[in-house]
């Protein structure tokens, strides 16, 4: 195993392959702490722009005060400043993802332990 520092040169599947080497080393418990982190990620920046791109599509236009036209930032901001405030929906849709994530994994074990 090389522990050459990855040049520009460096083909992507082998950086792909470092990366899973390194992430297969970490403990168990850390290893979870990167999925879940990357799901509480995907809910608190990712999802309000998936919310937003749904809404704008099925609903119409989102609102933000006086402009009929806001965007996804006016969106973002808003929820941003729901999660500061502790309201339980954005905290909801922040961590469900890492909910899903959750639910499928004890899905999955049920059904592994079944005869």
């Amino acid at each position: 195993m090389s522990s050459r520092p990855p040049t520009p040169e460096t083909a992507p599947s082998e950086r792909l392959t470092r990366l899973r080497d390194t992430y297969q080393a970490l403990p168990p418990a850390r290893r979870e702490l990167v999925i879940y982190g990357a799901a509480l990620l995907f809910g608190i920046v990712l999802m309000p722009f998936l919310i937003w791109f749904g809404g704008s599509r099925v609903l119409g236009p989102y609102t933000h005060g006086q402009n009929p036209h806001a965007g996804p930032a006016s969106l973002f901001a808003d929820f941003v400043l729901g999660l500061v405030h502790g309201s339980a929906v954005f905290w909801a849709v922040a961590l469900g993802p890492a909910l899903v994530l959750l639910l499928i994994r004890v899905f999955v074990r049920i059904y592994r332990s079944l005869p």
